[in-house]
């Protein structure tokens, strides 16, 4: 994965952006910096790399789902009024609310023309791909942000929420590799389903490490329960309670001010509740299942090993 992440890194430095207008494009080269962990594109290149082809041809759709990836970042960081990016003034702190609109719309397409080098044929599957996964996406950051004011979110349509905001994106980026090698559908079918589950399970382990992980892993611990986010916790919660608890637990999440006191009174609810082995439990149910499709799939068997010990990694990232 580090030799991916150096490859990924060094082609981005090398994308020739237009000096004019500087405000349009600097915010992109400081965007695209290094400094992510390039997860996405890293899948890209791994599974073109498992059907037999090599890591450059597949950069430079790796590069662009990781622009576009890094697009959606420069929005939600807007929408959220985040001050902070991987230890770096947002955007739309660093220069404006104006200028983070603009340059996040010119990564857009900035994405899209690293698909151009390839043939047409490839070339209209992987842009199919990337506009459906795009509008899923949109559509996953609008159901997200409709949760906010509610208080009934059920479990599956917060499952479809991250499947749109998260997960697709993973999918995607798999199914980029098996389209740049040569894969038929079913095989390109197989590798994107893989990479939702990989989504899906790295989801609800952010969801868990934001109440119960510790400050090494580069979160807030707390941050979700303050902002009233309606997560896997929160969700999971309420159906483990009855009628009269669940009402005195909207109430206590709902504050708008929550004090530290009140912090630690929601955490042992859900720890009451068991609610942290609930989540392991699914991160490891979606964890399986991606195993399962990466074991099916025509990958070699070090291949196979490889993508199966990514996603042991993620469930270690919970015990």
């Amino acid at each position: 994965m580090e030799r991916y992440k150096e490859l990924i890194d060094a082609y981005l430095a090398g994308i020739r952006l237009p000096e004019h207008p500087a405000r349009l494009y600097d915010p992109v080269r400081y965007v695209l910096a290094p400094g992510g962990k390039r997860v996405r594109p890293s899948l890209t290149l791994m599974a073109a790399e498992a059907y037999g082809k090599h890591a450059d041809e597949a950069l430079p759709a790796a590069a662009a789902l990781e622009i576009f990836h890094n697009f959606t970042l420069l929005h939600d960081d807007l929408m959220d009024h985040a001050g902070l990016r991987r230890g770096r003034p947002t955007v739309h702190k660093k220069w404006d609310e104006n200028t983070a609109v603009l340059s996040g719309d010119a990564m857009v397409y900035v994405a899209q023309q690293q698909l151009e080098i390839y043939p047409a044929e490839t070339y209209k599957t992987l842009q199919s791909l990337f506009n459906r996964t795009a509008l899923e996406i949109c559509e996953g950051q609008q159901e997200d942000m409709d949760f906010e004011t509610r208080n009934d979110v059920p479990w599956d349509e917060y499952r479809e929420m991250i499947r749109k905001k998260t997960a697709v994106l993973l999918g995607a980026a798999m199914q980029f590799g098996a389209i740049i090698a040569g894969r038929d559908g079913n095989e390109q079918k197989l590798l994107y389903d893989a990479g939702v589950h990989l989504g899906l399970a790295f989801q609800i382990a952010d969801d868990y490490l934001d109440t119960f992980g510790d400050e090494s892993f580069g979160k807030q611990i707390g941050g979700d329960i303050r902002e009233g986010k309606k997560t896997f916790l929160y969700i999971k919660t309420l159906e483990a309670m009855n009628h009269r608890e669940r009402e005195t637990f909207k109430r206590l999440y709902g504050q708008a001010e929550k004090t530290n006191e009140t912090l630690r009174e929601i955490t042992r609810i859900m720890e009451a509740h068991n609610i942290p082995e609930t989540a392991r439990q699914a991160i490891a149910g979606h964890t399986r299942r991606y195993e399962e499709l990466i074991r099916r799939s025509a990958m070699p068997p070090d291949f196979q090993k490889a993508f199966i010990r990514l996603g042991e990694k993620l469930s270690e990232r919970t015990k």
